[in-house]
């Protein structure tokens, strides 16, 4: 009977010393395997900043940022969705913590910025992927799409253009300065990178501000009060002109190629509103729209929902 019971507690001893150790070093393996890790690659002579978290042997989501933001965008996102997926988010030249060459250094222009993004994925030996394409993210990563489509898994619509139909009021000053590039043309668009034009862009539209936070707004401002950048936005607000005429040929690529889309959109954004997202079904067979209950920076109010539909989207599409 002595004998029993001095087995037992040596049992007891040995779960409890050893489990402990178990799971430190479980711990260790899911932050190897999951946290974001915040890196910088040259490419094309330039310092691109980017996030990274997953794990490589697993599909490949492309989150590509819009206006006036960057990378730091998709946080949380990365966050909720790195045990499931491998996510990368470069910051573009002139944005977030990448190189800012001045305008006479640097073609500032969304051809040029989906040259750096396509030399940025071959750096990183990245040949498959779906594109999370939000604001500016869209037209450059449709370039991307349309010339690759047999890299491309998926695409991920949040807010992003490729239909006249997006085009709204707010866009008339940008139209204006389109066919006559002057000063006083110029002029109205500077508010957009002011601080009361920054925060409209992400409380407008939400249901609960006090959910948002400043840090977004205020992490923007540090990008665009460095010394020459108000001139490179006003150059990229400028050349988003080049974008329209593409529209036709990114829906011969839905067309063509049929990628599954899901989109999730924020329906009371007044940059790129729900008008812009309908379309997609006309030339998509593969489509799934939600259009959330929220403004332009979905992902700050809605960003669990919306990493839940991507998981069960990719998933369904088995992109697994």
């Amino acid at each position: 009977m002595k004998t029993i019971i001095r087995n037992y507690v040596m049992a007891a001893v040995m779960v409890i010393t050893i489990t402990p150790t178990i799971l430190g070093q479980s711990q260790k393996l899911k932050e190897k395997d999951f946290s974001t890790t915040y890196k910088t690659v040259e490419v094309n002579e330039l310092d691109i900043f980017y996030r990274e978290a997953g794990d490589r042997e697993k599909p490949t989501i492309l989150l590509l940022h819009g206006y006036p933001t960057s990378s730091h965008m998709f946080r949380n996102l990365i966050s909720d969705l790195s045990s499931e997926y491998h996510l990368i988010a470069p910051d573009y030249p002139g944005f977030g913590r990448s190189s800012q060459p001045s305008i006479d250094e640097f073609e500032y222009t969304f051809d040029n910025m989906a040259n750096v993004i396509e030399a940025f994925l071959d750096k990183l030996n990245i040949d498959e992927y779906s594109i999370y394409i939000m604001d500016y993210g869209a037209p450059i990563g449709l370039r991307i799409a349309s010339k690759y489509p047999e890299k491309v898994q998926s695409l991920i619509v949040q807010n992003g253009n490729a239909y006249e139909e997006g085009l709204s009021d707010f866009w008339i000053p940008l139209k204006k300065y389109w066919n006559n590039k002057t000063l006083e043309n110029r002029k109205p668009l500077e508010e957009f990178n002011s601080f009361e034009g920054l925060k409209w862009q992400y409380v407008h539209g939400v249901q609960d501000v006090s959910k948002i936070s400043p840090d977004n707004w205020n992490i923007d401002l540090q990008h665009l009060t460095r010394e020459g950048n108000n001139d490179i936005q006003l150059a990229m607000f400028y050349d988003y002109r080049t974008n329209v005429p593409l529209y036709p040929k990114w829906q011969q690529y839905f067309r063509d190629h049929q990628p599954p889309t899901l989109i999730v959109w924020g329906k009371n954004d007044q940059i790129f509103p729900a008008e812009g997202a309908y379309p997609y079904k006309n030339d998509l067979n593969n489509v799934e729209m939600h259009l959330l209950n929220t403004g332009h920076f979905a992902l700050e109010e809605k960003g669990a929902e919306i990493a839940n539909y991507i998981s069960k989207f990719l998933k369904k599409n088995k992109i697994r």
